[in-house]
């Protein structure tokens, strides 16, 4: 069986980042997934870096070669006649269409939910934008930053006396594409088993206001309201991301108890601190912070990153070393579980991988292509999927439609 998605069809009509990680999800694990960009230029990821060797080409965009493995890749422009012609064949031709334009867009050439149903009256649309199909700010762009501050991260991440801090890079977006695979395979199984298509609103706000691990969990059931905290998050107890010898350490100790306190001065060196009544209460430990402080970061700063793991792992505490991109793909756990894979790209060359973000035992997850160049499939899929002649693509092209 090739993947756990076998004879399922998607049309990708998405772009950026959440859109084409959700497709790039179900492409890894075996759907045929056919991403349609605009002639001549491409998804916009084509020009984000990284770029292999730092010399920025339409070909060698680490983000799009990195969210569009396993994928095949078409040019098409919707905005014409002949290429919203061939958009509803294609869709004729499919079993779900994901599509990240702005709200209104699809209507407006003639291809929102109503036309396309009648097209594929069990046809799944999932539509991906910023803050979803309806309300006061459906027609609002947003960013990364927006994103985050609008959908609740923000306000507690940080030190207290200091500005909000987001998450780094995208982690919003991808979540939001995480979260609509999981929509999509929802709406695919009534779709197969119940002959029930529908439209799939996922708003990237909603997606982050919607994780259990933000702040607006706590106010709905207590009415507090989470303040920056830093690596006070627990007040006398050590919690966050410390400065040791070689880089940090992220430390997950806070809230758990008095019984853990043995374990920190074991850790360092120092059990006696255990009987020493400067540090052996929590109003003790608070009283005389900064001398608990000074013993702690001093020990930090005379032992590597492994030496603190180490004694962490010896004296069973919950740390761990804040891994750089190079540790990650040097880990030994990491590569027992052959997490990273290599593939061969025609521009990019050969790159290392993020591999199965899960494991089925029945049906492994394949590497089969990496991402593709723009408009590689297109006489794939013009000509073997709707049959047109390559006199026919070759005028498309001509007139810019493909």
């Amino acid at each position: 069986m090739n993947g756990s998605l076998p004879n399922l069809r998607i049309l990708d009509l998405t772009q950026g980042i959440a859109g084409p990680f959700c497709t790039k999800l179900l492409a890894d694990y075996g759907a045929e997934v056919i991403k349609v960009e605009p002639p001549g230029q491409g998804d916009p990821s084509r020009r984000a870096g990284p770029f292999p060797g730092g010399a920025p080409h339409l070909e060698r965009s680490g983000l799009f070669l990195h969210l569009n493995t396993n994928k095949l890749g078409i040019t098409l422009d919707p905005a014409t006649s002949a290429g919203a012609a061939l958009c509803r064949e294609l869709v004729h031709r499919a079993d779900m269409v994901v599509e990240s334009f702005h709200p209104g867009t699809l209507e407006a050439l003639g291809l929102g939910y109503a036309a396309l149903r009648q097209l594929q009256p069990a046809l799944v649309l999932l539509s991906i934008t910023d803050f979803g199909q309806t309300g006061p700010y459906r027609d609002y762009k947003g960013s990364e930053l927006v994103l985050q501050a609008l959908g609740g991260p923000m306000y507690s991440r940080g030190l207290p006396d200091r500005e909000p801090l987001k998450y780094a890079d995208n982690v919003g977006q991808m979540l939001a594409g995480l979260t609509a695979a999981v929509a999509a395979l929802g709406a695919i199984f009534l779709a197969r088993y119940g002959g029930i298509g529908q439209w799939v609103d996922v708003s990237i706000a909603e997606a982050i206001l919607g994780s259990v691990e933000r702040g607006a969990t706590g106010y709905q059931y207590t009415g507090e309201i989470a303040r920056r905290l830093g690596n006070q998050a627990a007040g006398t107890y050590l919690m966050g991301a410390y400065q040791c010898k070689d880089g940090y350490i992220g430390v997950q100790g806070g809230g758990r108890g008095e019984s853990w306190w043995p374990r920190v001065y074991a850790m360092i060196g120092m059990p006696e601190l255990a009987a020493d009544p400067r540090f052996s209460t929590p109003e003790a430990r608070e009283a005389n912070r900064g001398e608990l402080d000074a013993l702690w970061y001093s020990w930090l700063l005379d032992h590597t990153r492994e030496e603190v793991f180490a004694a962490g792992r010896a004296a069973r505490y919950p740390l761990a070393p804040v891994n750089t991109p190079a540790d990650l793909v040097s880990d030994a756990h990491n590569q027992a579980r052959g997490f990273f894979v290599e593939m061969d790209h025609p521009e990019a060359g050969r790159l290392l991988y993020p591999g199965a973000p899960f494991r089925l035992s029945a049906v492994p997850w394949l590497a089969r292509r990496p991402a593709p160049l723009l408009g590689q499939h297109n006489e794939e899929v013009y000509g073997g999927l709707l049959g047109l002649t390559r006199e026919k693509l070759a005028a498309l092209r001509q007139a810019e439609v493909v």
